[in-house]
């Protein structure tokens, strides 16, 4: 089931319409049909309002689950939670992707590098 379907159907389970649902999200009509139709993916706040909304994962909207409430355990959440980016191990372990091409070893050194060098203009 694509995002915008899982969210059609939360809006009819939950009886509402799409003008409802629009005005309690703060976004217009036209743009919660555009993404029930997928004719356009919402963004990142919107699914996390969506999901928020209805009380349920956005790995389930985004169809990763098919469990709507799945929540993770504690220590999955720790870890989720401190995750440090620049230590080896976890370099090594998991990759990081953007728009989903995975980083190099040395992209993501340039990219840890990147975010300290803002940092540290603050």
């Amino acid at each position: 089931m694509k995002c915008g379907d899982r969210i059609a159907h939360l809006r009819e389970k939950h009886a509402l319409t799409q003008e409802d649902l629009a005005n309690k999200l703060g976004i217009s009509r036209a743009a919660l049909s555009h993404y029930e139709t997928s004719r356009r993916e919402p963004d990142y706040e919107t699914i996390d309002k969506i999901a928020s909304f209805f009380r349920v994962s956005i790995d389930y909207l985004l169809g990763r689950t098919n469990q709507p409430d799945s929540i993770l355990d504690q220590e999955v959440r720790e870890f989720v939670d401190n995750l440090e980016l620049s230590d080896e191990k976890i370099l090594e372990k998991f990759s990081l992707t953007i728009d989903g091409k995975k980083l190099s070893p040395e992209e993501t050194r340039r990219f840890i590098a990147f975010v300290r060098a803002e940092r540290s203009l603050e």
